[in-house]
């Protein structure tokens, strides 16, 4: 038997064992406190068995931008259980004790295995695409770089000067989180780089005042065959010729000869502002951030609508009861209503596929013809990808 309770931090010790043992790594002393800090903003859940620590995650209070606004979440992560001790419902009695405890409309994750998290609802709610540009050449592009002035930003301003250029592209684009100081200088400008220690502290490129990028270079290795490199951590601009200026620069930075991004919106105009579509490999589309509903009215009338709805959602959700049934949504100009009916349903939906749809990252349509969203009334699975609709596509940078 196990029981399940909040993790004091004299448990620390206990959580980075577990973590070593369930990824299959070696935390360092000296490693510990590039993590440690976001462990400490965290709501850490436990499953003990007798006084030693078999499972965990950790719940970071977070705000992550919806259309229209910005609503409350929970970013899941650090999720690990004891070898010894899986398939016992160890994770679903945490995500359980989560819930109950600490309520959110939302709660966010990335998923390293994702079959698991399906199946207690949540739902793929963002995508990412893996791009290289080739940077071997001068770049050539179809819409003219703005005129603007581009100065590099040195590490001690980087987060004042950052932080409304950065929320100006949060507001625009759903998915975003809020960041204060810590999480800008711990998780953005950090010289810690998991994948890659080759490659330098952050760079921080401003185009004048609507755009910026954060990236990072390494140098050419002739024994190993690979390019100088510049990585793209992030990259924001208030326009497309902007956005050139910036891209432009990057790609004409000295001794490199590509520029790479693991994480760019689906979206991403780069493949359009090329003159040479070769230039751009699009390398990989990949699932990103999972979303799921703790709430569903929260959730629905939390954010703005892009046309009128006026529709009855049938929600199935065996985790969190109170989902559970019929749902009269109404949008208008007048505001956002939803609440429980009786009435017939337009469409019945699993709770992870309505957050699959909710940002505006899947189509309604599609997971029709998927055969995942039934719709009981013709025309309806139209009428809500209309009100769904943004104008971007929804993307996350932040990873935890």
């Amino acid at each position: 038997m196990f029981n399940v309770r909040f993790v004091p931090d004299s448990d620390f010790d206990q959580i980075f064992e577990l973590n070593d043992i369930a990824f299959h790594e070696r935390t360092e002393d000296d490693d510990r406190e590039k993590v440690e800090w976001l462990l400490r903003r965290a709501h850490r859940i436990g499953a003990y068995d007798e006084g030693r620590l078999v499972g965990f995650l950790a719940a970071v209070p977070q705000e992550v931008s919806v259309p229209g606004g910005t609503l409350p979440c929970l970013g899941v992560t650090f999720v690990c259980v004891l070898p010894t001790h899986t398939r016992r419902g160890i994770l679903a009695a945490m995500l359980d004790y989560m819930w109950a405890e600490v309520p959110a409309p939302l709660a966010t994750l990335y998923a390293s295995e994702a079959k698991i998290y399906g199946r207690h609802g949540f739902g793929v709610a963002t995508h990412a695409l893996h791009v290289d540009l080739d940077s071997d050449q001068p770049l050539k592009l179809r819409a003219e770089p703005a005129d603007v002035p581009l100065r590099l930003v040195p590490a001690g301003e980087a987060v004042k000067v950052l932080t409304p250029l950065y929320e100006e592209a949060r507001a625009r684009r759903a998915g975003q989180f809020a960041r204060d100081e810590e999480w800008w200088t711990r998780a953005v400008l950090s010289d810690v780089l998991p994948f890659d220690d080759d490659l330098t502290a952050p760079r921080v490129v401003v185009a004048g005042d609507s755009g910026y990028a954060v990236y990072r270079t390494k140098q050419e290795n002739d024994s190993a065959n690979t390019p100088g490199l510049v990585y793209v951590v992030e990259l924001e601009a208030g326009s497309a010729t902007v956005e050139a200026a910036l891209w432009r620069y990057l790609a004409s930075i000295g001794l490199t000869w590509r520029v790479g991004s693991l994480a760019r919106p689906v979206d991403d105009l780069l493949p359009l502002l090329v003159a040479d579509k070769d230039t751009v490999n699009v390398k990989k589309r990949w699932p990103a951030l999972w979303l799921r509903l703790n709430d569903v009215p929260a959730a629905l009338t939390g954010r703005t609508w892009a046309a009128p709805v006026d529709l009855v959602l049938d929600v199935t959700d065996e985790r969190l009861p109170a989902n559970h049934g019929r749902w009269h949504l109404s949008a208008d100009d007048t505001g956002t209503a939803c609440r429980r009916t009786d009435a017939p349903a337009n469409l019945s939906f699993e709770v992870a596929d309505l957050a699959a749809a909710y940002l505006g990252d899947t189509p309604v349509t599609t997971l029709v013809r998927a055969g995942l969203v039934v719709e009981h009334t013709p025309g309806a699975a139209t009428h809500l990808d209309t009100a769904l609709h943004t104008p971007l596509a929804p993307f996350a940078y932040d990873e935890f």
